[in-house]
């Protein structure tokens, strides 16, 4: 639980950024993140960069978003300015970690993103579905200069929706079906969220990688060609399948909860549920980190393309 008087002062640094620039995606506001975010209290800044345990997540509690809160959006697309001091707050949050970063073909290159269900796409895979398992994946998973951390920032749950995580470390994996994840056979594509289409062609990429602090992911079922894999690495991929649901853990977000997950180590998905569309539905905010000193991934990652999608990353002049 973060404690009262350094939220009060988060909370005060996003309403003068908010006041000062006027918009989240400020190009102003984006490049006085990280100056804000040092002059918070030092005890803020120890809480929200905890270190990760095996489990590759962690929640941080105590934001009054449940105030005088909005209903919640019928779509990302008609969020406007629904919830926008919270969006700077978690902007904050993230500039604490890392560099927050966006993508300019998802929700109108908004840094961060309003994840809600909305009516037609109630089936999909992506963050709009509701009546369908989200499979577990990696953020991003189909792109190099995906995020290292992901930020979920519950502003609404009355149903107590779970968000579902399993962290690679806590897996029990035969050294064979490592080393066949670890070679670059299957390519994953972009998911349907992104409103540009590429007419890259696809590459393979790594399942698994080792590190020196152990096993990292890269996974995204609904989205990868597996048709392009041989049997044994189908079937290798499929007892990767089973190890992560059967460590996966559900995390029912309450209002003012950040959920922090290591997007190299831990997938998430979503169960389903009964979307209502009358402004009471499970609301969540989207924040994306970069962590510049990582170092983790090989520079075959950094060769890919991408399938055209640019980066926004305010302190990067790339993307």
């Amino acid at each position: 639980m973060l404690d009262r008087l350094s939220v009060d002062r988060l909370v005060d640094a996003a309403e003068r950024l908010l006041g000062q620039f006027g918009s989240p995606d400020s190009p102003q506001l984006l490049k006085s993140l990280h100056q804000a975010a040092e002059e918070l209290p030092d005890q803020l800044i120890r809480a929200v960069r905890r270190r990760f345990t095996a489990a590759g997540l962690y929640v941080l509690r105590g934001l009054p978003v449940d105030a005088d809160l909005e209903p919640t959006p019928a779509s990302w697309a008609v969020a406007d300015d629904s919830g926008v001091l919270w969006d700077v707050t978690l902007l904050l949050l993230a500039s604490v970690l890392g560099h927050p970063i966006g993508w300019r073909g998802q929700q109108d290159g908004r840094m961060v993103n309003n994840i809600v269900p909305t009516a037609g796409r109630e089936e999909e895979q992506t963050g709009a579905s509701s009546m369908v398992l989200l499979a577990p994946h990696t953020e991003d998973a189909f792109h190099p200069r995906r995020a290292d951390l992901l930020l979920l920032c519950c502003m609404r749950n009355h149903d107590r929706v779970a968000t579902t995580a399993a962290s690679i470390q806590q897996t029990s994996l035969s050294a064979e079906d490592i080393a066949t994840l670890t070679r670059p056979v299957a390519p994953i594509l972009p998911d349907d969220a992104y409103t540009t289409e590429s007419d890259q062609i696809p590459v393979p990429v790594r399942t698994l990688w080792q590190t020196p602090e152990g096993l990292r992911l890269r996974f995204d079922p609904a989205y990868t060609r597996l048709g392009d894999a041989d049997a044994g690495y189908r079937a290798a991929y499929s007892r990767l399948e089973s190890e992560l649901a059967r460590v996966a853990q559900a995390v029912a977000l309450e209002p003012g909860d950040v959920l922090v997950v290591n997007n190299d180590v831990v997938v998430h998905g979503r169960v389903p549920f009964q979307a209502r569309y009358d402004g009471t539905d499970r609301w969540l905010k989207r924040a994306l980190v970069h962590l510049p000193n990582r170092g983790h991934r090989s520079a075959s990652e950094q060769g890919e393309h991408g399938y055209g999608q640019p980066v926004i990353d305010p302190y990067c002049d790339e993307g």
